[in-house]
């Protein structure tokens, strides 16, 4: 005789998913959102701009540091338009810590510390800075987006010519680490 055991079915958990208040300084509108956007930015570029020399001097392939060296010109240069944009708002450049440039710059310090100097380390360099570079790209996109919407044309303007040259770094690290790099560090 077959006897049948009933299988206890467990409730579905019900997720709660609390609705996180706003601080009391929150953005209330898009030029707030786009403002402190262009505060997160500008820190990063800044806490950028003390990362690039440690890695190019831990870079070994040549290509490499040009290409390191290139994008300090470039940044000192993002760091400006950013500038340029606070003035075309009327406001003052102010910088608020980007949490999400830091985790960055700290993943690549961990690279360093965690590769032998050569092709494994440069391979690593470029797998770090493109991380940063797409950031810097989705950042760029978004900020031309809003300012587009806002008809700040100075600061779209000085956005798009920023997120050019981002895409173009991006696209020179991938040419330098498919010229042997990645293969070397095997």
């Amino acid at each position: 005789m077959e006897t049948k055991t009933a299988t206890k079915k467990s409730p579905a958990k019900k997720t709660t998913s609390a609705k996180t208040p706003a601080k009391k300084n929150a953005a209330k509108g898009l030029e707030d959102l786009f403002e402190d956007s262009l505060k997160d930015i500008y820190w990063a570029e800044k806490a950028l701009l003390k990362a690039l020399p440690a890695m190019m001097k831990n870079a070994t392939s040549e290509k490499l540091k040009t290409a390191i060296d290139k994008h300090i010109t470039e940044t000192e240069g993002h760091v400006k338009r950013l500038e340029e944009c606070f003035k075309a708002l009327g406001k003052k450049a102010q910088a608020k810590k980007c949490d999400a440039m830091q985790g960055l710059l700290d993943e690549g310090k961990s690279i360093l510390e965690e590769t032998e100097p050569g092709a494994v380390r440069d391979a690593g360099i470029i797998a770090a800075a493109q991380k940063v570079e797409h950031y810097e790209i989705a950042t760029y996109g978004t900020l031309a987006a809003f300012a587009k919407v806002l008809k700040e044309k100075e600061c779209l303007k000085n956005l798009l010519s920023t997120l050019k040259e981002e895409k173009k770094c991006d696209e020179l690290l991938t040419k330098v680490a498919d010229t042997n790099i990645n293969s070397k560090a095997v």
